[in-house]
């Protein structure tokens, strides 16, 4: 008798641990997926954050510590968390790189801007192969011409490509009459304040 009852409570425990304890184990956890699915909304938000933050300081005076405490602040997430501080410095990382980049690329556009810009104050005259006066180059493909079309004078500002050791127009550019050009020339202050204020945001 007493060895049936045994027999029984083992055939019970059995059940139990084959059926029973999956199910427990699926209500504390139902989808599966749904716990990374948060990781993955917190990561986004945290990153979103972060560059926010980044975006709006001065990276002379910001450091990682006071990226993570400001964005723990307005999260409400305490981000000192190993995991969470190895993610916040990622994302700093990879702007601080970004950034680099183009510094970097704006440095050489600049370049080329100067490169230009000293071309144009020679008092030298030059002419390209169809007899078109070139004011000056903006840059080893880029020139600002005056050309002559029915009659009219043309400033054009366009760009260049080398064949057989000439040097030949593009699609790329402009020509402005005489009219556009005093237009165009009226409005240079109005420009540059506005490429001013363009570079301040940046």
């Amino acid at each position: 008798m007493e060895y049936h009852h045994a027999y029984t409570i083992a055939i019970i425990s059995s059940i139990f641990i084959q059926f029973i304890t999956p199910i427990i184990r699926f209500g504390q956890n139902p989808g599966g997926k749904k716990p990374q699915k948060m990781e993955k909304e917190t990561k986004e938000k945290i990153e979103k954050t972060v560059i926010e933050i980044l975006n709006e300081s001065d990276m002379k005076e910001i450091t990682e510590f006071k990226v993570r405490k400001l964005a723990s602040e307005k999260l409400g997430i305490d981000l000192s968390e190993k995991s969470h501080k190895a993610f916040v410095r990622s994302v700093v990382e990879k702007f601080l790189e970004e950034e680099r980049a183009r510094e970097y690329e704006n440095s050489q556009v600049n370049k080329e801007e100067e490169d230009g810009d000293k071309d144009c104050g020679k008092g030298n005259k030059e002419f390209d192969d169809d007899g078109d006066h070139i004011i000056c180059r903006l840059s080893d493909k880029r020139r600002v011409t005056i050309q002559e079309f029915k009659g009219k004078a043309l400033v054009s500002i366009r760009e260049y490509y080398k064949k057989d050791g000439k040097e030949l127009p593009t699609s790329k550019g402009i020509s402005l009459t005489d009219e556009q050009w005093s237009t165009f020339k009226k409005n240079m202050p109005a420009i540059e304040n506005a490429v001013k204020k363009m570079e301040s945001r940046v």
